[in-house]
């Protein structure tokens, strides 16, 4: 063992690091924490990329499981693979305008605020989907009893939704429309 101040931790000692090691702290402890650093520093590239950066929208969609791949490949299609960020959160538009859902409301504002600040988005793409549930939750069963019911009540959702976002976000434009289950879908303007 060299001259210098060395701990002993569990049978093992190490004169390389001692001096940054307190009686109080193990070895263990001590590569904890370098490995952190260690990966704060290989993922800092990434994350500031990730963090800014010039965007072409939010995409606010629904929760349903039924629809993630819809939405992905949609905005697939459209171009926008790597371009947007996302909020997902039951039934889309109404979770944002719904008075049942007046607590999530305010981080959607939020979140979008901060997307915009982060990502310099021009614009919010709603995805709404036929035989959502939260359309039920919020309006009861005779507001999508029929597919008339059903369109007129996501129609009435994604335009207040716009309508709002032009009271908050007046610089970003939106793209509103209605996915059905084969995931065609329905703009309204």
């Amino acid at each position: 063992m060299s001259s210098s101040k060395s701990y002993s931790y569990s049978g093992l000692s190490c004169s390389c690091c001692a001096e940054m090691l307190s009686p109080t702290q193990s070895r263990r402890d001590f590569l904890r924490g370098a490995a952190g650093i260690s990966l704060a520093a290989i993922l800092a590239p990434q994350l500031s990329f990730a963090a800014s950066g010039n965007y072409e929208a939010m995409v606010l969609s629904c929760i349903d499981p039924r629809f993630q791949k819809l939405v992905f490949e949609r905005e697939a299609k459209e171009g926008l693979t790597d371009k947007y960020s996302a909020f997902t959160v039951a039934g889309a538009s109404i979770g944002v305008v719904a008075p049942a859902f007046k607590a999530w409301q305010e981080t959607f504002w939020e979140n979008l605020a901060a997307s915009i600040q982060l990502h310099n988005i021009n614009k919010v793409i709603v995805v709404n989907h036929r035989d959502c549930g939260a359309a039920k939750i919020a309006y009861g069963e005779a507001a999508v009893a029929t597919p008339a019911a059903e369109t007129e009540t996501h129609k009435n959702a994604l335009l207040t939704f716009k309508a709002e976002l032009a009271k908050r976000q007046p610089k970003l434009g939106s793209q509103l429309g209605l996915m059905a289950l084969d995931g065609k879908v329905e703009l309204f303007s």
